[in-house]
């Protein structure tokens, strides 16, 4: 679209027909990383300003060591005393857009469970319970005042 022709950086349209959420938008960017012969596509949500430097570095060791062909991040909940993993936080592997491109097709729109279906697996990342969640996302004006106390 027009709007990103400032930032002179590729512009890639879901390869499929109809709004299929943002495993399409996977879908595509694995298929352009193919066409060039890229190893990995990593995805990051753009509401996420804190989101930890060695993401990608991290989540390959991850991919490489479980032989995972996609892995997603993952920070605890303090308040829920759980591991949360932020599907939108991922490395993806090229070799999965078959699969993918058929989970599509079938209907399948819940990253986590396609993630899961295809031996994904997830890169942990700890904080201190006084910290914000390295994957907070802003949602909200409120939310914005607290990501923004955060950098002061």
């Amino acid at each position: 679209p027009d709007r990103f022709r400032r930032f002179d950086l590729p512009c890639i349209q879901d390869s499929m027909e109809g709004y299929l959420g943002p495993l399409a938008g996977v879908l595509a960017a694995l298929e352009y990383a193919r066409e060039r012969d890229y190893d990995w596509v990593a995805s990051v949500a753009a509401d996420t300003p804190f989101f930890p430097k060695n993401f990608v570095d991290q989540a390959r060791l991850e991919a490489t060591s479980k032989q995972a062909p996609v892995v997603l991040a993952s920070s605890f909940d303090h308040g829920k005393s759980k591991w949360m993993r932020h599907p939108t936080f991922g490395l993806w592997h090229p070799s999965l857009i078959d699969d993918l491109r058929q989970a599509l097709t079938e209907g399948v729109r819940k990253i986590v469970m396609w993630t899961d279906s295809v031996g994904g697996t997830d890169v942990r990342f700890t904080h201190p319970s006084s910290e914000l969640d390295p994957f907070y996302n802003v949602n909200t004006p409120e939310d914005l005042v607290i990501a923004q106390q955060e950098i002061r």
